[in-house]
């Protein structure tokens, strides 16, 4: 309700000004197609972020430096720090950086973003935009509507270029126009009343267009046609600083808890750099004309002594920052705990994961091994053994010798908590980041979904086999104990390897490991039957015990394969071509039986 009065009021406010000052009708005009450039632009480069974005951030944030430099390049590059916030959220939310490096990649962020004012006091205000504004409009369009997602992307760069240029064109057209009727520097004020006046003025004016850079266009615009005056444009560019962080935090709505550190690590960062700012607004205009007479800016050119305070003040932030940021992300953590979950629920399947398909497969894979954990456990306990003994270095024959007893156990309840909303959450995500995908990434969910869904089948051949072998393993008939014993210790050691080659070397051919497994299944099976069918012979156990045994075993089969293929789906390393080599040359099912035969004679 609230939101709907704001805009409505907003809406209001503007029809007033359309109607009131045909000059305002202009520069709003102007502001709205640059607005539309920025979203055509992020739109663009997000076409290129599969792969090529996501792999450069895993490699330069492993420090604190680098995290700060790839801040800054990639936001001067892309003229976006709210894409690169975003991006940022997206990877910190699936775990992929750290929330250090993601502190570190938005304090970067920020003064990548001083860059646009560079360009556009430098460049922007003393050529005709218009001109170049047309050819890359048309070019652009021609590149949006071809169907390669690369060409779809070049185009939405150039137009986005284009409305740029455009919506600075006519801004400027229409502060010129305001000179000739109207002088707003009458409305200026001095000292620092002026300066907190108009550091909220542009705080609201930057929430409002959701975009700094439109706001330092506006002021630059404004300041170029001598429409503001230079103090207060200094005020106002720090009111921008503060407002570009409402991108962040509304970024960080539908992130997970790390996410939400961010977004306040971001909002920390621009309110303290804001507060020094102001404080010593005189001293760092001094800074600035000492400055601008070293590097040969003249007195009077208030547009680029703009773009250097704008740079000042940002760089002083990061100084007094920096020291403290490995301190800020323990706070963090203690201000925004972790939430206790009642049931099991989805970690990194967040909104913004979605916003990126490799990040989006990313969190997938994330949470699916998070599904195999919690499955692992269920598993373990149904076969009555601990975790912790499977994950040891001790022999699991004797482990299963020594804990013969019953894990009390309500696995319908466990399935429900730990697993089956987990599971659905994960499908429900691929279902909807499925749609917007090239193939190649698609599939890579599917064989993901595929994962899942092993790992269910084999929790429900787990359930259907528990009541019989908690029963029989206490059984006073020594045959039957032992052979339930056998399948305890099979599973066992199956789950004990397929955690080995998951956390092994990141390797795309260590699926070939699953082979081995293959392999030692195929025996065991034949093995048991031979070894079932001796039994039922010689009378040494009951033919309901036979039956139970024969059900039991072709479950505990189930459950082997079920884990052994979610591992070839799920333990990939993500270089997608080596994956393929790696299947290629893995065992046939009917090279696994003829291998298995061999070994059995």
């Amino acid at each position: 309700m609230l939101n709907k009065t704001i805009l409505v009021t907003m809406l209001g406010l503007l029809v007033c000004g359309f109607w009131l000052s045909p000059q305002f009708k202009i520069i709003s005009a102007g502001v709205a197609i640059f607005l539309f450039g920025m979203l055509a632009l992020e739109e663009g480069f997000r076409a290129f972020t599969g792969g090529l974005l996501e792999g450069l951030l895993q490699v330069t944030t492993d420090s604190t430096w680098k995290s700060l430099t790839f801040g800054v390049v990639s936001t001067t590059l892309m003229q976006s720090s709210s894409l690169v916030s975003v991006i940022t959220i997206s990877f910190l939310s699936t775990g992929l950086i750290g929330l250090v490096a993601g502190i570190g990649i938005v304090f970067g962020a920020n003064l990548g973003t001083t860059t646009g004012a560079w360009l556009i006091a430098g460049l922007g205000m003393k050529v005709k935009l218009s001109a170049y504004a047309m050819p890359l409009l048309v070019f652009g369009i021609i590149g949006v509507l071809q169907k390669s997602q690369k060409l779809r992307g070049v185009g939405y760069i150039l137009a986005g270029l284009g409305f740029l240029f455009l919506g600075i064109h006519y801004m400027k057209e229409g502060f010129d126009a305001f000179r000739e009727n109207i002088d707003l520097t009458a409305y200026a004020l001095d000292g620092y009343s002026g300066v907190l006046l108009f550091t909220l003025i542009g705080a609201i004016a930057t929430v409002i267009m959701q975009s700094s850079h439109a706001t330092l266009v506006l002021i630059i615009t404004a300041l170029s046609t001598h429409q503001i005056s230079y103090e207060n444009a200094l005020a106002l560019a720090i009111g921008a600083n503060i407002g570009t962080t409402i991108t962040a935090i509304i970024g960080a709505m539908s992130a997970n808890e790390q996410g939400k550190r961010l977004a306040a690590a971001h909002l920390l960062f621009n309110v303290v750099t804001a507060a020094i700012a102001i404080a010593a607004i005189y001293q760092m205009a001094a800074l600035v004309d000492w400055i601008s007479a070293l590097v040969g800016i003249a007195d009077n050119d208030y547009t680029l002594k703009l773009a250097v305070f704008h740079s000042v003040f940002n760089s002083v932030g990061i100084l007094i920052m920096l020291p403290f940021i490995g301190a800020l992300a323990t706070r963090l953590q203690q201000w925004i705990p972790e939430k206790t979950r009642t049931r099991e629920k989805p970690i990194y399947l967040t909104p913004s994961a979605a916003e990126l398909s490799d990040t989006a497969i990313e969190a997938v894979r994330k949470e699916t091994l998070r599904l195999f954990d919690n499955a692992f456990t269920l598993i373990a306990h149904g076969l009555s053994l601990h975790r912790e003994d499977i994950l040891s270095e001790r022999s699991l024959e004797e482990v299963v010798l020594r804990k013969s007893r019953p894990i009390p156990l309500d696995f319908d309840e466990e399935y429900e908590k730990s697993i089956k909303g987990l599971y659905s959450d994960i499908v429900a995500f691929i279902s909807r980041a499925q749609t917007r995908m090239q193939d190649d990434q698609a599939e890579r969910l599917f064989e993901l979904r595929v994962a899942g869904h092993e790992i269910v089948d084999a929790i429900k051949n787990t359930k259907h086999m528990q009541k019989n072998l908690s029963r029989f393993i206490v059984s006073p008939n020594r045959n039957i104990r032992q052979e339930y014993n056998k399948l305890r210790l099979q599973l066992g050691n199956l789950l004990r390897e397929l955690v080995n080659i998951r956390d092994g070397v990141n390797d795309p051919t260590k699926v070939l490991s699953l082979d081995n497994l293959k392999v030692t299944m195929e025996k065991n099976d034949a093995t048991l039957n031979g070894q079932m069918e001796r039994l039922i012979r010689e009378d040494r156990i009951t033919a309901q015990m036979a039956t139970s045994l024969m059900n039991d075993s072709a479950y505990a089969y189930d459950i082997a394969r079920s884990l052994i293929k979610m591992g070839e789906q799920l333990f990939a390393s993500g270089n997608r071509e080596a994956e393929r080599v790696a299947k290629s040359i893995a065992l046939t099912p009917e090279e696994v039986q003829d291998i298995a035969a061999v070994q059995r004679d």
